[in-house]
């Protein structure tokens, strides 16, 4: 870790050794009040939180431990998908109570829900039947939302003029979370059966998000005397140093997955390679205690400073005399709330101001982003959720299958931080619109689902590369355009919205076309029961998603031809200015409290004169 100080200034205020500093408990109290840290435990939640992203690694031995068909089996996956993105709940929930709260039920439900699969997978209860694993897959996975919404909708709002690189790189480690769980898994439980990754599933998250459950809260921007906003300089580069991290834990899980497909190891072995992984995941916690030391040495050069005089004439007093003395304007006349919701619903505000819940949903530009989401996210989900099958039918060994399920997470992961910092350098360099950017990840999708539905040799493996990283680059776009176009005062709502676009893809994508046709050509061969072995098998199926995700892809541009003008200005002026409007400056409630003090010294000190 580096410490050098910038400047002869920055010399000063750090006295001695930066570890006489940083040992003391001061300084821990700092870090742990800071919102630094707040970024910190959101990684680690998002990289425990994408536990439906490995479904093809049991949903093998699922359909065959409660003997269900591939149409069934797709069914269950619909409602794993519908559960991980139907975070409305917990976006309402959110706008009325604390992170901590969407956290903590989070965690209780993804132990109930998954911890009910692994008995009824591994034979420890009866069979269940189909409703009931249906709902404990819906229960299970909705707590990914909770997750996602306690600490990445908190984060984006704690740093509003960088969210693209805030959505990038916590969405990056939710795309590795599938990696991370293989090697856990192989570490914990030797590999032997896919039932104790189940059991991991449900374990795992929960017992992060309690941890962390009272580090995520909103942090609001710090200011300087002056009104001058702190970290200006400085807020890009933690995040810089978080991406280098996620990069280095990617080429280390990308190794240990060539590694392991070569060379044949034990579990022992498996558990000294899961300590380097250990180690990437806990780095950045070193980050946040060089931003918080970089932070405290400005405190430092604050105090040093003596603030500017605060002059006040005696006119300006006796304005603000005559002002407080005025009568306050009688109130409009008041009318029901929901006459008053239903006449401003289609009277949205200009794009880039906050939208009401209903002004969003009713609004062109959301429509237009749902149906293009349905399209690309739905095909690529389509892709994901079928790749164990997929590589059975056309003949690859189960080594190989599991390594398209981690080659699709670390390129899930690739295509998230792309598309994060990526979108962030065009638009802020270039004016970029990110919605001609989603266009262009729908284009390359069609790429991928072409190899699969070709289904030539060895291409399965460019193919699990294409569909994760079109699948990873998608979500912070999807979701920066959400925030920026409607707003960040409803965005805990407004981002699942967003995402209910995907279990509606999926249904349609997935049950009613892949399982069908899966099932269709199955039927044909006859005595393979319900196994289809051949190109034939998803050759259709995935012509069909090809087609849809085109479509997505014309779609999109009405929305970049729509939004042209907006991203052509400067988007994030008033979060950079300051001009974030009344009661709203950014500034901690101590800060205001000593401010308005100082002000009405300064107005006394003037009546005396």
């Amino acid at each position: 870790m580096v410490f050098d100080a910038s400047g002869s200034r920055s010399a000063a205020a750090a006295s001695g050794n930066p570890l006489r500093v940083i040992l003391t408990r001061g300084f821990a109290r700092q870090v742990l009040a800071g919102r630094w840290l707040t970024v910190f435990a959101s990684l680690l939640i998002m990289a425990s939180s994408g536990a439906t992203y490995i479904f093809g690694s049991y949903s093998g031995t699922l359909k065959s431990s409660l003997g269900y068909d591939q149409r069934t089996l797709n069914t269950v996956s619909f409602f794993k998908d519908l559960g991980a993105n139907l975070g409305v709940f917990s976006g309402l929930i959110n706008e009325v109570t604390p992170p901590w709260v969407v956290l903590a039920m989070g965690a209780a439900m993804n132990l109930s829900g998954y911890l009910m699969v692994y008995l009824a997978v591994s034979g420890r209860t009866a069979p269940p039947p189909l409703w009931l694993v249906c709902l404990y897959f819906f229960v299970g996975a909705n707590s990914q939302s909770f997750a996602n919404t306690g600490a990445l909708v908190t984060c984006v709002k704690n740093f509003p003029d960088s969210r693209g690189v805030v959505l990038g790189i916590l969405k990056g480690f939710v795309g590795l979370s599938g990696a991370v769980y293989t090697q856990l898994y192989l570490a914990l439980y030797g590999g032997d059966d896919a039932e104790s990754l189940i059991l991991l599933v449900a374990w795992l998250p929960a017992a992060v998000s309690v941890v962390f459950v009272h580090t995520i809260r909103y942090m609001p921007y710090p200011r300087r005397r002056g009104g001058g906003r702190q970290e200006t300089s400085s807020d890009s580069d933690p995040f810089f140093c978080f991406l280098y991290l996620s990069i280095a834990l990617a080429c280390f899980l990308l190794v240990m997955i060539v590694v392991q497909k070569q060379v044949p190891f034990s579990r022992a072995a498996y558990g000294v390679a899961a300590t380097p992984l250990l180690i990437l995941l806990l780095m950045p916690l070193g980050v946040v205690v060089k931003q918080e030391y970089k932070i405290y040495r400005e405190r430092q050069l604050d105090a040093a400073d003596p603030p500017p005089p605060t002059i006040i004439s005696a006119s300006a007093t006796d304005a603000s005399k005559k002002t407080e003395q005025q009568p306050a304007p009688a109130p409009p006349p008041t009318t029901s709330s929901f006459c008053g919701c239903v006449r401003t619903m289609f009277r949205p505000p200009a794009r880039g101001e906050d939208y009401t819940i209903l002004q969003a949903l009713v609004s062109v530009d959301m429509l237009v982003l749902f149906v293009a989401t349905i399209c690309g996210v739905g095909g690529t989900l389509t892709a994901i959720d079928n790749m164990g099958q997929i590589g059975e039918s056309l003949g690859y060994p189960a080594r190989s299958v599991n390594t398209f399920v981690s080659l699709i997470s670390i390129w899930n992961y690739a295509g998230r931080v792309t598309a994060g910092y990526a979108s962030e350098a065009a638009l802020a360099r270039y004016r970029v619109p990110r919605p001609l950017l989603l266009t262009c990840v729908l284009a390359l999708a069609c790429a991928g689902h072409v190899l699969i539905a070709l289904g030539a040799p060895r291409s399965l493996y460019a193919a699990s590369v294409v569909v994760g990283f079109c699948f990873g680059a998608q979500w912070p776009l999807v979701f920066a355009i959400i925030s920026e176009v409607f707003g960040l005062k409803y965005y805990s709502t407004l981002y699942n919205l967003g995402g209910m676009a995907s279990p509606v893809g999926s249904y349609i994508l997935n049950v009613r076309v892949a399982g069908r046709l899966y099932d269709a050509a199955a039927a044909q061969q006859r005595g393979r029961g319900r196994i289809c072995l051949g190109v034939e098998c998803y050759r259709r199926s995935f012509l069909i998603v090809t087609a849809a995700t085109v479509v997505g892809a014309l779609v999109s541009l009405v929305l970049v031809w729509r939004t042209w003008t907006f991203y052509r200005g400067d988007i994030y002026a008033r979060f950079r200015d300051g001009d974030e409007g009344p009661g709203r400056d950014g500034r901690l409630p101590v800060d205001q409290k000593r401010e308005e003090e100082e002000r009405e010294k300064a107005a006394a000190n003037g009546r005396k004169a």
